[in-house]
């Protein structure tokens, strides 16, 4: 068996120290109340039986609190000894913590740490050293930057200040690229000026490192679109249709130009355009799959593919052939070190549904079968509605916008700065009355754990709506922390961004704190948990109208103080559906710590994200994405649904009805199947979840094989693709995940 200790490492379970502690805490009584070795031995060996019944890895402090409980029972002048001993030893432990979980984070000890991010690999030495510099962070952030009883809350899982491992420098969370700005107007990549490129392939080039530099300068997920890589593909035919006339020069008393069939021509010049956006397209893939940012990953990066963004008819062309190889190549895949085709995590594909691609009669209905036949072999595109965002995402203006997510799921809110800012950014490409989104950001998140506002009431609606304000002025502050930290923060920090057109082009040495007011930049208040609280309170499913109700209500209540904040202080904040990755594990065990378990609500090792229908919850595909799409409207600061699926690669109609039924019912969904491959065996079905001594282990069902050095698994993990392996709840969670379709 083993445990858990309090640096995150896990090793094995030594009754002996029990035996040891107990024995020390014994020294500290009178004779009159101490007790007998073998009375000791016996307590230790009771609490080894125990704590092999438990559900998972116990952790230390479990350990402890065992120890407590049975010598409270008849001992507790020694139980008041035994707490003593623990407290003290506490305060020494707490002198050092940092310095211990970064030695056990070099030596790949620390169990937490290893598991913390799908796409970070905790053994190579620039993630080590991000992890490294975000405990430090997260120690100045506990002892200096926030006030104690938001700390607390946060480290009973109460809340979740996201990102604290970020927190002492002055950056943002996620953001829309402005990237035509940057590629029309020239930019600065390390102090050295990129001029406008002269083709589509110099423009690929040029955009990854774009890419690079703005996840070095921030924490989240940026999203460009393929429509700024559009106009170049123009320029190169241009320059090839002049190459092609050159190379005809040399045989011209041979051919007479003017009777050479043009056709022709315009035929070799397509075909070199083809070939030029074929190696574009295969720069900006294989860049984002090799390079690595500076917090130790692949640029957390979203491509967004939108014919609708086409300022014209040949740009539209231009732009569908840009989308069918960006498709096409992610079919095909990346090879891994052992030169098999596997599926990449990153870039994230964003596919917008349309008039033009969402029918068989419709001209760009191709586009969309070639998205099906991806989304069965690789799991992406995810899938926007235009027409359902159009009906939803209502401008200042009045009228309704379609825009990509900055991340996961991460969504801006509709422009309301055309009338109240003009071009506060001094973007170069500003249009005078035409809304706004490249360019704009999010300044971070802080994120409620609905499940613990349902259980502290003890099913007292009354004292759950009490409760729920105390929590959401917690979520205020901690919010308010946040944006307060981000103001006054000068240009220089960043000059990609906040100078050189990614978000803005501002002075040097002024400052960012125009763009965090009138609706540029939004703040998320975060919740997870609404089927579990909703259950607990109602004993209904989100999934009965009950349980739906209240579900609903709570949605509301949440959109009430996000509106309230936004008009008194002109901050967009905005509620987001969180993707917690790491936090659901996190959130769980505080739960179970704080209420015990409680079936159907604290009986996991996870909590479901946002308002999903929980993952064991059987369900259709098409009641789920039309249930949810409820919920997604009232969370308009970021949300997705998703249905689970089985192989789908020989039933692409089967994908084409689910994508026919998105574009006419929810905002933004996508689908999750499964993409292993074993590097012992070379199977290439789905690679299985096993428990083993109290912990899910990944296993090859042909040849066995359990080393996760030496397979490919590759996971949807809340709204985005996962290879570096998750925690034992987020393992979990996906171990009981049932099919939709």
């Amino acid at each position: 068996m083993k445990i858990i200790k309090r640096d995150g490492t896990e090793v094995e379970f030594n009754k002996n120290k029990i035996y040891n502690a107990i024995m020390a805490a014994n020294k500290d009584v009178t004779p009159l109340y101490q007790i007998d070795s073998t009375v000791a031995l016996e307590f230790a060996n009771l609490i080894e039986e125990k704590c092999k019944k438990f559900p998972k890895t116990p952790k230390v402090e479990e350990v402890q609190d065992e120890v407590e409980y049975i010598l409270m029972e008849g001992y507790p002048v020694l139980a008041k000894a035994y707490i003593t001993y623990r407290y003290e030893h506490n305060l020494l432990r707490k002198q050092n913590t940092t310095d211990t979980q970064i030695l056990s984070t070099v030596n790949l000890q620390n169990e937490e740490v290893k598991q913390e991010n799908s796409n970070k690999d905790p053994a190579i030495i620039p993630t080590q050293r991000d992890y490294i510099a975000g405990l430090v962070s997260r120690d100045l952030t506990d002892r200096y930057l926030l006030p104690e009883d938001i700390k607390k809350a946060h480290e009973a899982g109460i809340i979740h200040f996201h990102d604290s491992d970020y927190f002492i420098q002055h950056s943002h969370n996620c953001c829309l690229v402005n990237l035509e700005d940057m590629l029309q107007n020239g930019t600065v990549i390390n102090k050295t000026l990129i001029e406008r490129p002269h083709s589509f392939a110099t423009a690929c080039n040029i955009a990854t490192q774009i890419m690079a530099q703005v996840a070095s300068c921030q924490y989240g997920g940026q999203t460009i679109t393929l429509s700024h890589l559009a106009p170049f593909v123009n320029i190169s035919r241009e320059k090839i249709r002049e190459e092609v006339l050159d190379e005809l020069l040399p045989i011209q008393d041979e051919i007479d130009l003017i009777d050479y069939p043009m056709n022709l021509i315009e035929q070799i010049t397509e075909k070199r355009v083809k070939d030029e956006i074929k190696r574009g397209v295969q720069t900006m893939q294989y860049q984002i799959n090799t390079l690595m940012t500076t917090n130790g990953q692949t640029p957390f990066v979203s491509i967004n593919m939108y014919l609708g963004e086409a300022k014209n008819e040949q740009e539209k062309k231009d732009l569908a052939l840009i989308i069918e190889e960006v498709l096409n190549q992610r079919i095909q895949g990346v090879k891994n070190e052992k030169g098999i085709w596997v599926t990449p995590t990153f870039p994230k594909l964003l596919y917008v549904l349309e008039e033009d691609n969402i029918t068989e009669d419709s001209p760009y209905w191709y586009l969309t079968e070639l998205a099906a036949k991806c989304t069965a072999k690789r799991m992406v595109p995810d899938y926007i509605s235009e027409k359902m965002m159009r009906e939803n995402k209502i401008n200042i203006l009045g009228t309704g916008d379609c825009y990509p997510c900055m991340g996961c799921r991460s969504f801006l809110t509709p422009d309301r700065t055309i009338k109240t800012l003009g071009n506060v950014a001094k973007a170069k490409n500003y249009e005078e009355d035409k809304p706004k989104y490249y360019g704009r950001f999010n300044q971070g998140v802080v994120t409620v754990n609905l499940v613990d506002i349902a259980c502290s009431s003890q099913k007292d609606e009354d004292l759950f709506w009490k409760i729920f304000d105390e929590r959401m002025e917690l979520c205020h502050r901690a919010l308010r922390i946040r944006h307060e930290h981000l103001l006054g923060t000068p240009s220089d920090v960043a000059p990609i961004l906040w100078q050189y057109g990614a978000l803005a082009r501002l002075d040097k040495g002024e400052t960012i704190d125009k763009l965090l007011y009138d609706g540029y930049s939004t703040i998320s208040l975060g919740y997870a948990g609404l089927w579990e609280a909703v259950y607990y309170m109602t004993n209904k499913k989100l999934t009965e109208e009950e349980g739906k109700e209240f579900g609903l209500t709570i949605m509301k209540k949440l959109n009430e103080y996000t509106t309230k904040w936004k008009k008194a202080e002109n901050i967009d904040y905005s509620l987001y559906g969180t993707p917690i990755e790491s936090t659901t594990y996190k959130f769980a065990r505080c739960l179970q710590e704080r209420f015990g378990i409680i079936e159907g609500v604290t009986d996991k090792n996870y909590i479901t994200n946002s308002y999903h229908v929980h993952v064991t919850e059987p369900i259709d595909a098409f009641s789920k994405l039309k249930l949810e799409s409820e919920f997604q409207l009232l969370s308009p600061g970021g949300a997705i649904s998703y249905i689970e699926v089985p192989n789908m690669q020989h039933n692409i109609k089967a994908v084409l009805s689910v994508i026919k039924y998105i574009y006419n019912n929810i905002m933004y969904a996508e689908l999750n199947t499964k993409s292993d491959y074993c590097m012992v065996c070379g199977y290439d079905g789905e690679i299985k979840i096993i428990e083993d001594d109290k912990k899910l282990i990944w296993e090859c069902p042909n040849c066995g094989n359990r080393d996760q050095r030496k397979m490919s698994v590759v996971r949807r993990t809340c709204g985005y693709l996962g290879s570096q392996f998750w925690n034992q709840g987020r393992t979990q969670e996906i171990k009981e995940r049932v099919l939709h379709l």
